[in-house]
């Protein structure tokens, strides 16, 4: 029962072919290409792709970037699936929203949570846990040790810090710096203000979730920039590149488990 994972990011879309719709499940194949390429998913990257039983998308873009995808999927002449949704609810896999208006949380901020809960769970800890997610912008999670959403908070990725710095302040330009604690010219002055900006963040998370739940949280990162951020976080933080797909595989595992009943 093979099962395709779609995550559509504001820049890119990640996909990946698991063998079984259930945590732990074998990835056979996987895949990433940008937005603006994704005319080319059915003729190339999935071109030689074994037919997949079930899809499941989660999407932060648009609905017209949605279609694209869809339309994708519907070339593939032996493909006879169409794919569902992730929509952001008051409770799933576990877990409880306490956002204001439940469904209108990220799909990928709920399915990453999905993703670290479960994955503390799998190693038999029940801990508050902080999620980072580090893309075109950052979003940074708290849970408790229950499985509810406490809230969080988003700011600019390291990018649009960048750029907005680049746009609104004459004589900066987008640098190639390096991270330092004391720099000493203009490109590492830009490129460690922004890393230490959403190193702050975090470590404000973790400190409001401390004194909150009254023990100090998990903090698991995600994202294509998570690799760039992880060192120099001034909190321990486990890198899991999964978590988007770790997530889904818990959803799809319970909701293909009941027909696979779910919104489109």
């Amino acid at each position: 029962m093979t099962f395709l994972a779609i995550d559509v990011g504001n820049t890119r879309l990640k996909w990946a072919l698991y063998s079984a719709p259930q945590p732990g499940a074998q990835m056979l194949a996987h895949g990433a290409v940008f937005i603006e390429n994704l005319d080319q998913l059915a003729e190339h990257d999935w071109r030689d792709l074994a037919a997949p039983e079930h899809i499941l998308g989660c999407t932060v873009a648009s609905d017209a970037i949605k279609r694209q995808v869809v339309e994708q999927i519907e070339q593939m002449a032996n493909w006879d699936v169409a794919p569902r949704w992730v929509v952001s609810s008051s409770q799933e896999a576990g877990l409880s929203n306490g956002y204001d208006h439940p469904s209108r949380l990220g799909a990928d901020r709920w399915v990453a949570m999905i993703g670290a809960h479960h994955r503390l769970l799998a190693h038999g800890i029940r801990k508050p846990c902080v999620i980072v997610m580090v893309g075109t912008a950052v979003t940074v999670e708290a849970l408790d040790a229950s499985g509810k959403f406490l809230g969080g908070i988003i700011l600019p990725g390291h990018g649009i810090m960048l750029r907005a710095l680049e746009t609104g302040t004459a004589g900066l330009h987008v640098p190639t710096g390096d991270v330092c604690d004391f720099p000493t010219n203009t490109s590492d002055a830009l490129t460690s203000g922004g890393t230490f900006a959403i190193a702050g963040a975090v470590q404000r998370m973790v400190d409001n979730v401390t004194r909150y739940c009254g023990e100090r949280p998990e903090c698991i990162m995600t994202g294509g920039a998570g690799w760039k951020m992880a060192p120099s976080m001034s909190v321990p933080v486990e890198l899991v590149e999964s978590l988007i797909f770790d997530g889904m595989l818990v959803i799809a595992a319970q909701r293909i488990g009941a027909s696979f009943s779910t919104q489109e």
